[in-house]
């Protein structure tokens, strides 16, 4: 780690090592609320204590944000993630706080009482108390912007859940957007948040310990303000700047899909080739890595992205692939015709009556349909079981909800 950033982490944490009992306050950096009514921007950085990156961006932006208060709308939050963690700089203290977001985790935590002995639960439990503050005073759309950092280096960028709303969101910002990362992993913030009906985007701006990611990250921040419409173009000079860094930074703007997750476990002892880079040019049959069982291959041809090269993680890297323009112009036309509404018509295809945004297939049936088709219709996130695969889809794709229900 450079000295400058280590400095910038000291000087800036704020937080006392030694409280371990509850503590919400810890966790927000500040909430400026704006003279006019508007939608609410939630901004979190740190959910992984070995990425500050995103929280020292935060800290850099609220005072100048504090003084606009006269022209903002609505309300901006900007909130630390696991804040133990963050102290001690390592990705989590018991587990990672960004893989318990399932609504059977969110119950447990809200029923601990005094000090759990997994950090993590105390921690989700006071980020669940400021971010329901947060929503319970929303008057207008929500957004939740997840701020990350990588192991390895490379340029920038977005992910997002498939919905039309947090693609037109994601637009926004000179970034690829990789879609169909957060439906490969369970339990996520943004999976929780966007459950409820809030617009979301994560943002790994570059490699840990690198200053330009804090650079970066204060960039998507200052444009996510205007994103949202809680500043208006003409208040915010800081916008062709931020817009300029994250140009450079990027590489270009384009849209890929996930195509496989190599997923590990600490008994696999995975350890990832040396040199790779985020959206680096892979063949098929190339070797990535290797475990106890001996080399792992590329499965096809595409880009390797986040590679992991950390202690710890249970995603050893991702395999992507650019999607056209005109798949997703497809993909916005069929969602808006409701054409998903009707799958469950297909030979082999039933809905599953307890959740009508999810679909159960014949397994036999499953690997002949492309499921391409199902993707351009947003579900997403497959589940394969001996008999079905199990596809769904995010919901809130064209609307917000009308209540956000916890």
């Amino acid at each position: 780690m450079t000295n400058r950033l280590q400095d910038t982490m000291i000087s800036t944490a704020q937080l006392k090592p030694e409280s371990q009992f509850a503590r919400p306050a810890a966790h927000l950096i500040a909430s400026i609320r704006g003279a006019l009514p508007g939608p609410t921007l939630i901004i979190l950085g740190g959910i992984h204590g070995n990425e500050p990156a995103g929280v020292l961006a935060a800290e850099r932006v609220w005072l100048r944000m504090q003084k606009r208060r006269a022209v903002l709308r609505g309300e901006v939050v900007l909130l630390r993630g696991n804040t133990r963690a963050l102290e001690q700089r390592v990705r989590y203290i018991n587990a990672d706080l960004n893989r318990q977001w399932t609504a059977e985790n969110v119950r447990t935590a809200e029923l601990e009482q005094g000090t759990p002995e997994v950090s993590e639960l105390l921690e989700q439990n006071e980020l669940l108390i400021v971010i329901r503050e947060a929503i319970n005073r929303a008057l207008g759309e929500i957004y939740f912007l997840d701020l990350h950092t990588t192991s390895a280096h490379g340029q920038p960028f977005a992910t997002v859940g498939d919905t039309l709303r947090n693609r037109r969101f994601a637009l926004n910002f000179p970034l690829t957007i990789v879609l169909g990362l957060e439906e490969q992993i369970d339990g996520t913030l943004l999976e929780y948040a966007n459950n409820l009906g809030a617009i979301t985007m994560g943002v790994e701006a570059g490699q840990h310990e690198a200053m330009t990611s804090v650079d970066n990250h204060e960039a998507v921040i200052w444009i996510a303000t205007v994103a949202t419409e809680n500043f208006r173009r003409e208040d915010l000079p800081e916008l062709d700047k931020s817009r300029s860094v994250l140009k450079r930074a990027s590489g270009g703007e384009k849209v890929v899909e996930v195509r496989h997750r190599h997923a590990i476990v600490p008994d696999d002892h995975f350890e990832m080739e040396p040199g790779f880079k985020n959206f680096q040019a892979v063949r098929r049959g190339k070797i990535l890595a290797r475990d106890r069982v001996g080399a792992i291959k590329a499965s096809e041809t595409g880009l390797i992205l986040m590679p992991l090269y950390q202690a710890l993680g249970d995603d050893g890297f991702f395999l992507v692939r650019e999607v056209k323009l005109f798949w997703l112009r497809l993909s916005a036309l069929l969602r808006k015709l409701k054409v998903g509404h009707y799958m469950h018509l297909l030979p082999g295809v039933r809905r599953d009556p307890l959740n009508e945004n999810c679909l159960i297939i014949n397994t036999r049936i499953a690997r002949i349909l492309p499921l391409q088709v199902f993707h351009l219709l947003g579900f997403r996130r497959l589940r394969w079981t001996d008999k079905y695969l199990v596809v769904s889809r995010r919901s809130y794709d064209l609307v917000r909800p009308t209540k956000f229900v916890f």
